[in-house]
């Protein structure tokens, strides 16, 4: 995208981020953005801002660990944290909701998402109760795949339908926040 966050790139005239959070928000009762280097450029959405808790940009595991302490912190007694990918503006109304129902039935310890023959682990549900099994995967054994890690559990993968375009489309490239747009047109003029 030539740099910058992807999501706060305009999508329909509002950063990109606006979308996930509209679709995020009704989902959980509190939200984290994990974001490092300036916290200031996302201070106008209010929420608290926490840098990766391991350093060396550990990927998206170290964003689920940051997630998990700072709910263990922030949320006493919060058993889940449910993770979304900020650049995925058409993430499922129904995702923490199908997620929480799969770990349920399954007896699983956590969940992640999948559309298209594909899963999408950035999508997940993880028990804050994990976070120091993490944490030592993380720094100790230098783990940075997420399967690599979730496949120590019982995970279970909901798959989502990806009807019209894949729910969990994200926004890589300049033709990725184009097709978003006409979407997000198609949608509009459908009513």
């Amino acid at each position: 995208m030539g740099g910058g966050d992807k999501c706060l790139r305009p999508l329909a005239a509002r950063p990109v981020l606006d979308h996930v959070l509209a679709r995020a928000r009704p989902q959980v009762r509190d939200l984290m953005l994990n974001a490092n280097d300036d916290p200031a450029r996302f201070a106008r959405w209010d929420l608290p801002i926490c840098a990766d808790v391991v350093e060396g940009r550990a990927g998206p595991l170290a964003g689920v660990l940051t997630g998990l302490d700072w709910a263990a912190a922030a949320v006493p007694g919060c058993p889940w944290v449910a993770s979304f990918a900020t650049d995925a503006p058409f993430l499922p109304a129904d995702l923490v909701e199908r997620l929480l129902e799969a770990v349920t039935a399954a007896g699983a310890r956590m969940a992640c998402a999948a559309s298209n023959g594909r899963r999408h682990p950035v999508f997940g549900l993880w028990p804050v109760e994990t976070r120091h099994d993490l944490r030592r995967a993380l720094v100790d054994e230098g783990i940075r795949k997420v399967e690599d890690w979730t496949d120590r559990y019982r995970t279970v993968v909901v798959d989502f339908p990806a009807e019209g375009f894949d729910p969990f489309f994200n926004v890589n490239r300049p033709p990725d926040l184009a097709q978003a747009e006409r979407w997000l047109e198609q949608a509009s003029a459908a009513g």
